[in-house]
């Protein structure tokens, strides 16, 4: 069972890896603000915070609807707790400037909403309610709490 864990909570990641490639990508500002070389490691440490604060959010959401109806409406809590933690670490770890967290951390609410009309798109089934549920809990009941064991 933890191996489908394990396979769920990686499909889940890079549906997360691809939409910060997209947004932060697609962004020129904070794009250019990261190093060519270090575009790849930085993109990945986006993607393990903004999974890691969906885990540490997702109890107070009400499940996998809850939790999409917070990111639809600016996801003001959970883009806060977040970002806390992100601006730091992409100083340390990869040296950027305040200027160049500033922008990142400026970029996660939108890349929040992303995520979230995403998953409530009827024509994109590569992130549904349903499959968001199930994925991070393993059953089809919903819940969040099962992706990240």
């Amino acid at each position: 069972m933890k191996t489908l864990y394990k396979k769920k909570r990686k499909v889940m990641f890079d549906q997360i890896l691809n939409l910060v490639k997209e947004h932060i990508g697609g962004n020129p500002e904070v794009s250019s603000a990261i190093p060519a070389e270090r575009q790849d490691e930085v993109h990945h440490e986006i993607a393990n915070h903004i999974q890691d604060g969906l885990k540490s959010q997702t109890s107070g959401q009400g499940g996998a609807g809850g939790l999409l109806s917070s990111l639809t409406g600016g996801g003001g809590g959970i883009s806060s707790a977040i970002t806390g933690g992100l601006t730091g670490s992409l100083a340390s770890k990869f040296g950027l400037p305040a200027s160049a967290t500033a922008a990142i951390t400026a970029a996660i609410p939108g890349l929040l909403q992303k995520f979230a009309h995403k998953a409530n798109d009827p024509n994109d089934s590569s992130i549904t309610p349903e499959s968001l549920g199930s994925s991070l809990t393993g059953n089809a009941g919903g819940g969040l709490s099962g992706l990240f064991k």
